[in-house]
């Protein structure tokens, strides 16, 4: 199957089955990006179940055999399911039918398949998922590994610099991205063995590194890119996300437990409203598969629909920006120096 896109429109294919709310969340969600006359070509791939509803709203149908499950181990998903949404969206891509694949499936899954099928760019040993994180004056940090590396030597983290450098220069516009190592203390002298590796490696790089930084300053204006091994960039971000939760409930119990809490809540809903929407998660929603031979965005499994429709824009961009042909072309100037 060969797709054609209508002028320079990203051709994006969504899972249909991947996520906590599929495939009603996926269709809401297209709905949204077609009332919003978003400049996409737009396809799902899905089993026969959901071709119906995929062709009332015009968009292109794939069909697959079946999916994988939020529960499967990886190892299922990756052998006894090769029938699935997400075998032929990473197949489709590779092939160079679609532009972009989108799911809110099985990260482990979703990260395996990709690999398998769509392979590692020239220069990269690992993919890496990142995410965006709202900073102060309204900018954005991307944060890189977000678990698909636990272990990770110190060149793995400078490929991870390197690909969190390319993709906020491409898809963000920034001329020349900060880019920090995540670390417990920003002296020279601090870090285990790999971390300060690391550091000489990526003073020699093509990258604007600025050297360590800690955690709070994920939330600064100060750097661009954070770069951790996945262990410490997964629980960095539950450890974030659990904190927000937090703040949000302590929150809305002091302003709705006594009538000058209510009053206040009042006087400060402008400000309360603006607050909720600068670091709602889902603002940020869809997270980049970085370092493959192929453009994959993972959408939170919980996302709504208007959460949803982020992530596909997120991968729009990929694609209009040449991610993987800009990546290649960093990673094979810095092998070259």
């Amino acid at each position: 199957m060969t797709m054609q896109a209508r002028g320079d429109a990203p051709r994006i294919l969504l899972d249909a089955h991947g996520g906590d709310r599929a495939p009603g969340v996926v269709f809401e969600a297209v709905r949204l990006l077609q009332a919003e006359k978003a400049p996409l070509e737009i396809g799902v791939v899905g089993t026969d179940e959901v071709a119906a509803e995929a062709e009332a709203l015009g968009l292109a149908f794939v069909r697959a055999e079946t999916f994988v499950a939020m529960d499967d181990p990886v190892a299922t998903a990756v052998r006894r399911k090769r029938g699935s949404t997400m075998h032929v969206g990473c197949k489709l891509v590779r092939e160079g039918a679609w532009d972009a694949f989108v799911s809110a499936g099985n990260t482990g899954a979703l990260m395996a398949i990709a690999k398998l099928i769509l392979k590692t760019a020239p220069g990269v040993d690992r993919p890496a998922i990142a995410t965006m994180i709202p900073a102060r004056n309204d900018t954005k940090t991307l944060f890189l590994d977000m678990g698909a590396n636990v272990d990770c030597t110190a060149e793995h983290l400078v490929q991870f610099a390197l690909m969190g450098s390319c993709y906020m220069q491409a898809a963000e516009g920034l001329e020349n991205p900060r880019v920090g190592l995540l670390n417990i203390g920003s002296e020279a002298i601090k870090g285990n063995d790999v971390v300060k590796l690391a550091a000489s490696l990526l003073e020699d790089s093509p990258v604007n590194y600025i050297g360590f930084v800690e955690g709070g300053d994920l939330f600064s204006d100060r750097v661009d890119v954070v770069v951790a091994d996945g262990f410490v960039g997964n629980v960095a971000l539950k450890v974030m996300e659990g904190t927000a939760r937090f703040l949000a409930e302590v929150l809305r119990e002091e302003l709705t437990g006594r009538i000058t809490g209510k009053l206040g809540a009042w006087l400060a809903r402008g400000a309360l409203a603006g607050l909720k929407e600068r670091v709602d998660p889902g603002r940020y929603n869809g997270a980049p598969l970085l370092g493959l031979n192929g453009i994959v965005v993972k959408s939170h499994g919980a996302a709504g629909a208007e959460e949803y429709a982020r992530a596909v824009q997120v991968a729009a961009r990929e694609a209009r920006a040449g991610i993987v042909h800009l990546l290649g072309e960093m990673l094979g100037r810095w092998e070259e120096a």
